[in-house]
């Protein structure tokens, strides 16, 4: 009202007339993108202003998960952004690697709108090719999702969705193929992905890294071993709170299949293996 009111000129005329037109079609625009908003809302996505990470979502209630849920190819899990946290075997919130997962997603399935309270066990595990759309982890336990195929076709996506609190990895590559995550942020972590340094069986795997808010403290973006032929794109990353620049965007390593840690033997644009320039990095 108080706008309305200092909008309004003492006397009428055009200018007044004027006013009153810029201002229907001033709420008109602002009508549409209230419903564009609730639309992207009810289908999933986390909308952003530019070069701002989206606000976490509230939980729409809670699930407790005592053991790994199996999710199907062709019978998408839609969790309607409950929390979903591990109890029984799932509950001891370790950090132990070969933990049970609570998701454990078939070649071709589809998780979405789940929130990952604590504890998370191993997160998600995605057998062959899978999709991960507006899922949210709270507290990342030992891995908020693994990617495990063996197939070089495999496809792995990650869509909108965020991790905290990764005191390692958030995204844990141990199969072949090609992972894509996008509208995805991160903060308070030690990899956002890393490809297995040490795995016995080893694959060529291709990361892209696109639309990304990342928030310190961190580590790197994208670990990769160059030996076995990775690679890394990056695009439109949105670093928050690192003045220092310590959060590395892309490291190399050489890989092994022995259980040895990897050497790593350099980070930065190389134009081969970690493929960015430095305008697809900003620092806010």
């Amino acid at each position: 009202m108080s706008q309305r009111a200092a909008a309004r000129p003492a006397r009428p005329g055009r200018a007044h007339r004027s006013t009153r037109r810029t201002g229907r079609r001033a709420i008109a625009a602002l009508t549409g993108a209230v419903a564009l908003t609730g639309a992207a809302i009810t289908a999933g996505v986390t909308l952003t202003t530019a070069g701002a990470a989206a606000a976490w979502p509230a939980p729409n209630g809670s699930k407790p998960v005592p053991a790994t849920i199996s999710v199907p190819a062709g019978s998408p899990y839609d969790g309607g952004m409950k929390r979903h946290y591990g109890t029984g075997d799932l509950g001891d919130g370790g950090q132990d690697e070969g933990q049970a997962p609570l998701f454990k997603l078939a070649d071709g399935a589809v998780l979405k709108n789940v929130v990952l309270g604590s504890p998370a066990a191993d997160g998600v595990h995605c057998m062959g090719s899978c999709t991960l759309q507006n899922v949210w982890w709270e507290d990342v336990g030992e891995d908020a999702a693994t990617f495990r195929s063996k197939s070089a076709g495999a496809t792995y996506t990650v869509t909108g969705g965020g991790a905290k609190k990764a005191s390692d990895k958030v995204f844990q590559f141990n199969g072949a193929g090609k992972l894509t995550i996008t509208g995805f942020q991160v903060s308070d972590f030690g990899k956002l992905v890393r490809s297995c340094g040490n795995c016995s069986t080893q694959y060529k795997r291709t990361i892209v890294v696109d639309n990304v808010d990342v928030t310190a403290p961190g580590g790197s973006i994208a670990g990769i071993n160059t030996n076995y032929g990775d690679t890394a794109t990056l695009r439109n990353i949105r670093i928050h709170g690192d003045s220092s620049k310590k959060i590395k965007p892309c490291v190399r390593f050489t890989g092994n299949n022995t259980g040895a840690e990897p050497v790593q033997t350099g980070s930065g644009p190389d134009g081969t293996y970690c493929r960015y320039t430095a305008s697809d990095i900003t620092y806010k």
